[in-house]
């Protein structure tokens, strides 16, 4: 919008067509640059120094250029200055110093417009009735931009915040059912000691009945732990889906595995006892198995069952004669719960995708990926 103000007030100002052509070509390059630093400080991680002067160099020499050209073919400091402004202003600057730099770089707009006026814009009526709103957006410019890129980052702190909160309640979760598996383990470990001693020194004082009662209380307390155990191993496996997803994709990303994850509003009424061993499992042979670039995860429901799809970029065809007893294990357990096990390989990928009915059913048939089709 500043560029055609600009180039519509030069020529209603007088300037020669020329001039005006030239002006407006310049504007042009200037969004390309102006989108240059934007993608750079959109595309910055914590790692990179506040200043990416390499990242900033072409289009703040580009911006430089286009004020020089600008001011020779008009002699209007605004259009000289501003180009150079609004790619300064979107450079990362540290904390406290961004506030500096627009109050500056708004100053020095603010007086170079006043001498413009002056000294440029001295024509008639049509002229006067649209210079100095080109000026108004001119120094407005920087506080403008610095605003739109304060709300950017707004949004990305609250986007990691929220992927931060999920992957936290995960780990929390993970962290209680450890300590509640050490408590009961202990608990129980220490109890069948003390049956088994007792029974021990019963038999060294020749009272076996009492002693046989003892291994009996042992082995009922071993059957205690175990049944506790699956208890704590199913409130595991009842961590929501959308945090094994998104502990999927994190795993595969440190890997250096582009991943990226599509999942349902509503995946928490999805059997996450069947597909959270699933999800594991899949990412796991992914990492073993995949071909390391890419890999795309899909959760979605309807009213019948729910879909979990894995698709990765596929490997050496050597892995296909790997073993697959992930796969098979895979399989056995989603036809337990009535579902369906399918395997997809092409030249370039490779596609697991289970089916799962949305309520649990008797036992169907296990569906066991044909050979020579599975790589696990």
């Amino acid at each position: 919008m500043l560029v055609l103000m600009t180039v519509s007030v030069l020529h209603l100002e007088g300037f020669r067509p020329a001039v005006v052509r030239a002006v407006a070509a310049g504007g042009l390059l200037w969004l390309v640059a102006t989108g240059v630093a934007l993608v750079a400080y959109r595309h910055r991680t914590d790692s990179a120094p506040l200043l990416p002067w390499r990242s900033a160099l072409l289009p703040l020499s580009t911006a430089a250029v286009l004020g020089a050209l600008g001011w020779a073919s008009t002699g209007i400091w605004i259009v000289a200055i501003t180009p150079v402004v609004q790619v300064a202003v979107m450079l990362d600057w540290a904390a406290g110093i961004r506030l500096r730099v627009v109050v500056a770089a708004t100053a020095l707009l603010a007086v170079l417009a006043s001498i413009d006026a002056r000294s440029v814009f001295t024509g008639g009526d049509s002229a006067e009735s649209n210079w100095p709103v080109m000026v108004v957006y001119s120094v407005l410019l920087p506080g403008v931009t610095v605003l739109s890129l304060w709300w950017w980052d707004v949004l990305v702190r609250l986007d990691r915040a929220r992927a931060a909160e999920s992957r936290l309640g995960a780990t929390q979760e993970r962290l209680r059912v450890a300590t509640d598996v050490h408590d009961l383990q202990g608990h129980h470990l220490q109890v069948i000691a003390l049956q088994l001693e007792l029974a021990e020194r019963l038999i060294d004082k020749g009272r076996a009945g009492a002693a046989l009662e003892q291994v009996r209380a042992a082995r009922t307390s071993v059957a205690a732990a175990q049944q506790g155990t699956r208890d704590l191993a199913t409130r595991f496996r009842g961590v929501p889906l959308e945090h094994e997803i998104a502990n999927a994709v994190d795993l595969l990303r440190a890997a250096g595995t582009t991943a990226e994850a599509t999942i349902d509003p509503d995946s928490r009424r999805a059997p996450a006892d069947v597909l959270g061993p699933v999800i594991r499992e899949t990412t796991t042979n992914v990492l073993r198995h995949g071909g390391g670039r890419w890999a795309r995860l899909l959760l979605t429901g309807d009213g019948a069952g729910w879909r979990y799809e894995i698709t990765n970029d596929a490997s050496s065809p050597a892995a296909a004669s790997e073993d697959g007893s992930g796969l098979t294990g895979i399989a056995r357990r989603v036809g337990e719960a009535g579902g369906e096990v399918r395997v997809e390989r092409g030249r370039s990928e490779f596609t697991v995708t289970v089916r799962v009915p949305a309520t649990g059913r008797p036992a169907g048939p296990v569906t066991v990926p044909a050979e020579g089709s599975e790589r696990r």
